[in-house]
């Protein structure tokens, strides 16, 4: 793609998603998730490959649904209230139209269906951009309507993405299709908290976006799509093979990294709302994705592929690693004992 055509692109996203995000009237926030919409578009189809044809036309459908639905109901609570302040969305009906758009927007089940068939034919970059980028302004939605929200369907949204997203996940081979089943997982455990404790689903958010990016650009500099190729990258660069198998299990959310910080916090917040079962049901739900990012480290770094023939390995290439993955990987990987900063900033 043209780079001029690029930067135009990604400065409308930027655009886009700090118009919805610095918003207060529904109008804008609407046009700054259109803008976001249009911007994507391209850079998914840019290959040019069927497959990546079909993904922009799913997100396009799906997203120009949802974004009638947040103006369907924001023009009906305009109706009953006359606020159009996004902060005062008080009517039920649309508080229930606006919470099924913005699931649809993220990915929520039921509405996840399109986001790992669009994560699939996108390119890793725009892969990254769409599992982080592109989840801020509908979070953000929901974090300014939290107050109205019914907390009864979010929850049992947000159980069914833990489990559908970790069920979904177990049989596949291609690790854009893992790493989407695994944005749907956590994000049920992004929406579970959001009516107690807003925060703590940005802090949620900010660190699976970063652990996110650490992985995606990890697999763009060892050029991995599939398990099958997975298994035999380590001879490229040894030692960030090493780092993505503990980046991976950060974001399975295993102690003492970075990624159980966010799982630990919103367990302990659900206990203090007496909801023990749901943070039981939430934890032991994430054991099922547990098991494909230990499948993910596993192929990453301790085995070879099970051939009787010699198996051709790939060139060691010594061109050093970005000084962004560095930082990354090591703020993915070390986080946790400075968690109480991280909660005194946020």
């Amino acid at each position: 793609m043209n780079p001029q055509a690029n930067l135009i692109f990604i400065i409308s996203l930027l655009l886009g998603t700090t118009i919805t995000i610095s918003s207060n009237h529904w109008i804008m926030a609407w046009t700054g998730l259109e803008i976001n919409t249009l911007a994507i578009l391209p850079l998914i189809s840019k290959s040019h490959h069927p497959r990546a044809i079909e993904a922009a036309t799913k997100y396009f459908l799906t997203q120009a649904a949802a974004s009638a639905l947040v103006l369907f109901s924001s023009m009906t609570n305009a109706w009953y209230t006359g606020q159009w302040d996004i902060t005062q969305l008080t009517h039920p009906t649309s508080s229930l139209v606006l919470t099924s758009a913005i699931a649809m927007k993220l990915g929520l089940v039921p509405f996840h269906f399109w986001f790992p068939e669009v994560l699939q034919g996108s390119p890793l970059t725009t892969g990254l951009l769409l599992s982080t980028m592109m989840k801020l302004p509908p979070i953000t939605l929901l974090y300014m309507t939290s107050p109205s929200l019914n907390p009864t369907l979010l929850t049992t949204l947000a159980i069914l993405s833990t489990a559908l997203g970790g069920w979904m996940g177990l049989n596949q081979t291609q690790i854009r299709k893992i790493l989407a089943f695994s944005s749907i997982s956590h994000l049920g455990w992004m929406t579970i908290i959001i009516i107690y404790n807003p925060k703590l689903t940005l802090i949620n958010f900010y660190l699976y976006a970063m652990m996110t990016a650490t992985i995606f650009l990890t697999l763009n500099t060892i050029k991995v799509l599939k398990l099958s190729t997975l298994m035999t990258s380590w001879t490229k660069i040894p030692s960030l093979n090493a780092m993505l198998l503990l980046t991976l299990l950060s974001l399975a959310g295993l102690p003492p990294l970075t990624g159980f910080l966010p799982k630990w916090l919103i367990i302990q917040e659900l206990t203090k709302q007496d909801m023990a079962p749901a943070a039981t049901l939430i934890s032991l739900l994430s054991l099922l994705s547990l098991f494909f990012y230990l499948r993910l480290a596993y192929c990453t770094t301790i085995t070879l592929p099970p051939h009787t023939t010699n198996h051709m390995k790939q060139w060691r290439t010594n061109k050093p690693t970005s000084i962004t993955i560095a930082i990354l990987t090591i703020m993915s990987v070390m986080l946790l004992p400075i968690s109480p900063m991280i909660l005194t900033i946020v």
